[in-house]
């Protein structure tokens, strides 16, 4: 870009957010115009500054970065976002994508990688963490499977698992239990269910499995 890329950054810890601004602003192509400390903030800022990129992490409070993506790519289509996160499963990895995030980099990579990931969705680019990589190109090289699979095809078979407990009006604790996952997992999965289905909330997603015959 000529000029340097207006940035709203949101994470809701405040040593790596304070991290990150710095970070930027050590950089002369950058400008951050706004920090936020959850979803909400974060949705608030974009709204207010109109930046060039919304850099996200994914679990905040009062409005995950998933929510926060999916509204900002709604109203907001011109501002790019980038995911910034510590988890990499796939069901994380693919909700990002399908909620309108143009890139995914981990928490662990180094400054260098951060910035240019920036950089690249300023740009316009899509950009991905070498490990997201290798996902992408294995579910590409996956067959297609057939619309009988499931009512739900966008979803994954974990997702689709996670949805039937839901759809029997399961808590997390008892689906994680009976899935054999921890509690932060199923709450990732509840998220990229949500996001697909395009729903508000999990009494939504059960009433969306139950119309489609699935759960009690």
């Amino acid at each position: 870009m000529t000029q340097a890329a207006r940035v709203v950054i949101a994470d809701d810890h405040p040593v790596f957010r304070r991290g990150l601004a710095r970070l930027l602003r050590s950089a002369a192509d950058f400008d951050l115009v706004a920090e936020a400390a959850d979803g909400a903030e974060a949705v608030d800022a974009v709204r207010a500054h109109r930046p060039d990129v919304a850099v996200l992490d994914l679990q905040m409070p009062k409005m995950t970065g998933l929510q926060a993506a999916a509204t900002i790519a709604r109203e907001l289509p011109d501002v790019g976002i980038l995911v910034l996160t510590m988890s990499e499963d796939d069901a994380t990895v693919w909700a990002a994508l399908r909620a309108g995030a143009r890139g995914f980099v981990l928490k662990s990579a180094d400054e260098e990688a951060i910035l240019r990931a920036i950089r690249a969705v300023a740009e316009g680019e899509l950009v991905v963490g070498l490990g997201v990589a290798k996902r992408v190109r294995g579910f590409f090289d996956r067959p297609v499977p057939s619309a009988v699979e499931t009512s739900f095809p966008g979803l994954t078979a974990r997702e689709r698992a996670v949805l039937e407990q839901l759809a029997d009006g399961a808590s997390n604790a008892a689906i994680a239990s009976r899935l054999g996952l921890t509690a932060k997992t199923v709450r990732n999965y509840v998220s990229a269910i949500l996001v697909k289905l395009q729903v508000a909330d999990r009494t939504a997603a059960m009433e969306r499995a139950r119309q489609a015959g699935i759960g009690s």
